[in-house]
């Protein structure tokens, strides 16, 4: 198969994505009919086989754990106890409460693994406190938007889990490496909020003065999140369970802490997995869809040449991933994030491995990428989240130009993260085999 036919295929699926078609149908059919076209009917009836190994494999087990896992966090109210303790401990720093939305953000992520979940989550708790305080709006909007893009990076993430089904790589490796750059991007949208506190001040209300024994006897309210945080990540890293067992242990312990705050209920378990099959259900099928087309793409040597085109160009390593960060800033502008990833890893993996790029490494460039998307406008997800929660209806280009100096501080810390790789790859090193 040649670099047209390829760019014909994928010129056919984005026409019939702008048409609004699923996303997991598009990829079905895309190789579905493409695979019968180009290699005949017995490619066809192979897809049954395809389906059945994706769905039994046992790290998609871990993606309906880790959505519930969310869910009961999300219903049990713990987020607005840990948004509140944090207003105790940041709230009279310069910009007080934007820490507290990225700390909440960042907690929030370590149990959730869902972008979109964590900017809605910390946005309902948060605006009320921000606009009586008269935090400006701008201000306000950007960082929780760009604080939920931590979903998808500190682990648990449902976006590593699969990047990992469809690279073939370690998903235990993956959410290790992603507690590192999680943790330095949480400090560095900090550290913005300083700077645009310090040279452009806002005039904000500060909170009343708190006692150090008020402040002391809050932290009880991080306790449940950090505990299930230790719980996902220590098990993982120690090699005591796999993702999908530690997810597990996450839901065990999650249930625990609703119990016992009291929420547990027959009510409130009939929600939360009712959410979790839907969300679920979508993923899964988007996956489903994304190995079908695989099969066709893989057949056709699509990988190769698109390898031996990109290594046509004559471009360093450096110089590739560049042109990787501008293709997948426009993509992210046009399409949502999970489609973007299926869509575009069967490809760009084999180029950067070609290239000597570490696929482990790759991955949270791929998910750094993603959260890019899902604050550009058209299409960022996490804007209109925000948006949505606002109760002042005002525009929309508040949000996105809120979000706007994020995307630069994310853009720089790619560029970090390509000087110094070892960033990511230092603390999977580590980890037991």
């Amino acid at each position: 198969m040649d670099i047209g036919t390829v760019a014909i295929g994928f010129a056919v699926m984005l026409g019939l994505l702008l048409l609004g078609l699923p996303v997991a149908a598009v990829m079905a059919i895309t190789g579905v009919i493409g695979g019968a076209l180009l290699y005949g009917m017995p490619l066809v009836t192979s897809m049954g086989s395809v389906v059945w190994g994706v769905l039994n494999d046992n790290v998609m087990t871990a993606i309906p754990l880790f959505i519930l896992l969310g869910e009961i966090l999300l219903r049990s109210g713990i987020a607005d106890r840990m948004y509140g303790t944090l207003m105790l401990w940041l709230g009279r720093l310069p910009g007080g409460l934007l820490y507290s939305n990225i700390g909440a953000s960042a907690m929030f992520s370590a149990t959730s693994g869902s972008s979109v979940a964590t900017a809605a989550t910390v946005a309902t708790v948060s605006l009320p406190a921000l606009t009586d305080r008269g935090y400006p709006v701008r201000r306000s909007l950007g960082s929780l938007a760009a604080g939920g893009t931590l979903g998808i990076l500190i682990p648990p993430s449902v976006n590593l889990l699969i990047y990992g089904s469809l690279a073939g790589e370690s998903v235990a490796r993956l959410f290790v490496a992603g507690v590192i750059p999680g943790i330095l991007l949480t400090l560095l949208f900090s550290l913005w909020i300083l700077i645009e506190a310090k040279i452009w001040p806002a005039g904000e209300t500060k909170m009343a003065p708190t006692s150090w024994s008020e402040k002391i006897a809050s932290l009880k309210n991080l306790f449940g999140p950090a505990l299930i945080f230790l719980v996902i990540t220590g098990s993982i890293y120690s090699g005591f369970a796999t993702p999908t067992e530690s997810a597990a242990l996450g839901v065990i312990s999650a249930l625990a802490l609703a119990a016992a705050h009291g929420q547990l209920s027959l009510d409130f378990l009939g929600r939360c997995f009712m959410n979790t099959a839907r969300t679920s259900g979508m993923i899964l099928l988007i996956v489903v869809g994304a190995f079908m087309l695989n099969v066709t793409l893989s057949l056709g040597g699509v990988a190769q040449a698109a390898t031996a085109w990109v290594s046509s160009l004559g471009l360093s390593t450096t110089g590739l991933l560049i042109a990787f960060i501008v293709f997948y800033i426009v993509l992210g502008m046009f399409m949502d994030v999970l489609s973007m990833m299926v869509l575009t890893i069967p490809v760009a993996l084999p180029i950067v491995i070609a290239a000597g790029v570490d696929p482990i490494w790759f991955g949270i460039f791929i998910i750094l990428m993603c959260e890019l998307g899902l604050i550009t406008p058209p299409v960022g997800m996490n804007l209109y989240v925000v948006h949505s929660v606002r109760s002042d209806k005002g525009p929309f280009r508040d949000v996105a130009l809120g979000a706007l100096p994020y995307v630069g501080v994310m853009i720089g810390f790619v560029l970090l993260l390509i000087a110094f790789p070892a960033i990511v790859t230092w603390l999977p090193g580590q980890m037991h085999n």
